[in-house]
């Protein structure tokens, strides 16, 4: 190796992104880990801070920054206990109109320390929350609570397409029949395909990580 390359390699060199790390760092620890770098990213183009999203993520990973991710999962699936409905939704989340096309899921959350169940509605038009139950128990009732409570605030459902995975709540007959009732169409992921109902996933995966804080 020549003398020149050699003192070139070791001499110290200035990191143009030194500022850009410290605030990666800031908001980081800010949210108390629950950001990757997506959001991260997002923070900073709030504060006016000019950087691509894969420069963002590289930074993170050299300082070993990670989101935090829940180790729990709770399934429902407990294979065909009752009728399967075919995927109407085919992935196309996309709607122009509030109340024509909902989400649904149970999933497990840890609130201080105790282990509970919540069954929300998100409607795709916007994301709102149209009805949720929390339980101690993840039992059918907690499911057609939550219809019952949608059904109340939105009476007009005609044309409303439902979509969910394959949970035994979603093939018993009472929750199918509660949806016909009101002029639903159901619609279920394929099994095993979380990204059929990538919605709501992501809906759970903010939710844990937001729960963090308290």
């Amino acid at each position: 190796m020549a003398r020149t390359t050699y003192y070139y390699n070791i001499r110290p060199r200035k990191d143009k992104y030194a500022q850009i790390r410290k605030d990666i760092v800031r908001i980081f620890n800010k949210n108390k880990g629950r950001y990757g770098y997506r959001r991260v990213y997002q923070q900073l183009r709030s504060e006016g801070i000019d950087i691509n999203h894969k420069t963002v993520a590289k930074l993170m990973v050299e300082m070993g920054l990670y989101a935090w991710k829940p180790k729990l999962r709770y399934h429902s699936y407990k294979g065909e206990v009752g009728k399967i409905a075919p995927n109407v939704l085919q992935r196309n989340f996309a709607t122009d109109a509030p109340n024509r096309k909902w989400t649904t899921d149970v999933s497990q959350v840890d609130i201080g320390g105790k282990k509970c169940y919540i069954s929300p509605i998100l409607d795709m038009w916007n994301g709102e929350v149209i009805s949720y139950v929390i339980s101690d128990r993840p039992d059918l009732k907690m499911v057609v609570d939550m219809l019952q409570k949608a059904f109340r605030k939105h009476p007009h459902t005609n044309g409303l397409i439902v979509h969910s995975d394959q949970g035994w709540h979603y093939q018993h007959m009472r929750y199918q029949y509660l949806l016909r009732e009101h002029g639903i169409t159901q619609s279920m992921s394929r099994k095993g395909n979380c990204l059929d109902n990538s919605v709501m996933e992501n809906f759970f995966g903010l939710m844990k990580n937001d729960l963090r804080l308290h």
